[in-house]
């Protein structure tokens, strides 16, 4: 199975973007956000939208407010839509990042990280794999 481990966002400061993501984002150096430093002239739109994908409004809120006092621009601004609640930000390298939640109210009783089973096996004739966050999932013969 393919998928993406990291993205690598090219920079004129990495020093301040690197600041910039962990303050805003919470997103460490080295991890699924990497900074390197470039110099090639860039003006206005780079022809890609970075995005956060979290479960909870309450979270949006948060990231959307810690990537402004971190000196991110407004977009726009977090509300709720027909499929679901979100904001855009302008980083001050000029990456723009939408932070969104299928969801339109926080939800109560089950934890937004989940526990024990995902009650899902996947078919397929790579075996089993491990997501990000660990979780080792069970392949059932094709």
């Amino acid at each position: 199975m393919t998928s993406i481990e990291s993205v690598t966002v090219e920079v004129a400061d990495p020093r301040a973007a690197e600041q910039f993501y962990s303050a805003a984002f919470g997103l460490g150096s080295g991890g699924q956000v990497r900074i390197r430093a470039s110099d090639a002239p860039t003006t206005g739109f780079r022809g890609f939208t970075l995005s956060l994908i979290v479960s909870q409004p309450s979270t949006i809120r948060s990231l959307f407010d810690s990537a402004i006092a971190a000196g991110a621009t407004m977009l726009k601004p977090v509300e709720k839509s027909l499929w679901g609640y979100g904001g855009v930000v302008r980083a001050p390298d000029g990456s723009i990042w939408k932070v969104a939640t299928s969801a339109k109210k926080d939800a109560a009783g089950v934890s937004p990280d989940g526990t024990g089973s995902h009650r899902l096996v996947i078919s397929s004739d790579a075996g089993s794999f491990a997501d990000p966050d660990g979780f080792v999932w069970e392949s059932a013969p094709v």
